[in-house]
């Protein structure tokens, strides 16, 4: 038909006219790639004959295809190829010759091993983008190694500071450090993109695990410089200010985000009880950080009668900082969920969580469900 873009991977959103090669798995190398997708740039996702790992990560499996992978791939065609043979490699280097982006997430000397390392490709391709998602980067005491999600949260210090005062660390219950990776090897991609438009010359943009999982220690990282101690775990609550905290009331638990003395103030008041604010253990931030068990002590008396989800729409009502503890189901299907649009259904057989990222002019699209 006249007028329609004749690739259905092309949108017309902020990158109309970028071209990305995706070669990556999992997870990191797949977000970006979607990221970049949702926003109008034509993806093609070639996999490896055997096809993506995360196409078995389940259940739960809608035709053979895991949600995982679902949940990773919109907004991008799909092609199966064997880099590992010559003619593989031929088709590969003829569609980069049309290509902007190269997102791949190889094991280190695999590409290089394949003659589609960086320096091969960027001189024959010198405007290429060239994006590697890798556990630990190339070399250093554990380069070169393979890196998931949750071991690198282990080794870069998250799990120290996630889990219960008496308890034993935690994993953070999704896959931040791999979801943080994708984000950053997006924002490489869209500042090497800018590079090219003033020099035109690409270039090679990397975004490791580790440090990326290094990058979410705010304010743990922060706090061990300036004063040396060493984090602990702390539960829900911060570890700088306080209350910053889960408490528990007659029907659900409420999560408090009180980041000031004046919000201090008006939560007291709401809850009948003003001169807590007034307390010399309490009036100041810093105070009430040092005197927290006690202060807790008392907010869970104050609260032990409240309706929680009433008592959080109220202190939001009034600039207190506070929300239910909702369930998954609860987050997706409540309606601010559905006005500000972050729920995205493609045909009769994807549903997904939209793009976060807000543009007014060229708003996210989203054109084709995962390749199948």
């Amino acid at each position: 038909m006249a007028g329609l873009n004749p690739n259905p991977a092309a949108g017309n959103g902020a990158l109309t006219g970028i071209r990305v090669i995706d070669l990556s798995r999992i997870l990191g190398g797949p977000y970006c790639g979607q990221i970049l997708g949702d926003h109008g740039a034509d993806v093609l996702k070639i996999e490896p004959p055997q096809g993506d790992d995360t196409r078995t990560w389940g259940p739960p499996f809608r035709d053979g295809v895991a949600s995982y992978y679902m949940g990773l791939n919109r907004n991008k065609l799909g092609m199966r190829l064997d880099l590992a043979s010559d003619e593989g490699r031929e088709v590969l280097l003829a569609l980069l010759e049309g290509a902007d982006v190269l997102v791949e997430n190889f094991k280190t000397g695999t590409m290089e091993k394949w003659g589609l390392g960086y320096e091969q490709l960027s001189a024959r391709f010198p405007r290429l983008v060239h994006c590697r998602v890798s556990g630990f980067g190339a070399d250093g005491p554990l380069g070169g190694l393979a890196g998931y999600d949750a071991a690198v949260q282990a080794m870069a210090g998250i799990m120290s500071v996630n889990g219960e005062a008496d308890g034993e660390p935690l994993r953070v219950g999704l896959p931040v450090v791999d979801l943080v990776t994708g984000l950053n090897a997006a924002l490489g991609v869209l500042l090497a993109l800018q590079d090219r438009a003033r020099t035109g010359k690409g270039q090679f943009v990397e975004a490791s695990l580790y440090d990326c999982g290094l990058s979410l220690l705010h304010p743990h990282a922060a706090n061990w410089f300036m004063d040396g101690r060493e984090p602990r775990l702390t539960g829900n609550a911060h570890p700088n200010i306080y209350p910053y905290d889960a408490f528990p009331t007659r029907t659900a638990p409420v999560f408090l985000a009180v980041g000031n003395d004046r919000q201090f103030g008006l939560l007291c008041r709401h809850l009948g009880d003003a001169a807590l604010a007034q307390d010399e253990s309490y009036a100041r931030a810093g105070d009430r950080s040092r005197n927290r068990a006690a202060l807790r002590e008392r907010l869970i008396a104050l609260l032990a009668d409240q309706d929680g989800p009433a008592l959080a729409q109220a202190l939001m009502d009034i600039g207190v900082p506070a929300a239910p503890v909702q369930s998954v189901s609860a987050a997706l299907k409540h309606p601010h969920t559905d006005h500000r649009d972050m729920v995205v259904s493609i045909g009769d057989g994807y549903t997904g969580v939209a793009s976060p990222i807000k543009l007014s002019r060229t708003p996210a699209t989203y054109r084709l469900p995962p390749p199948l």
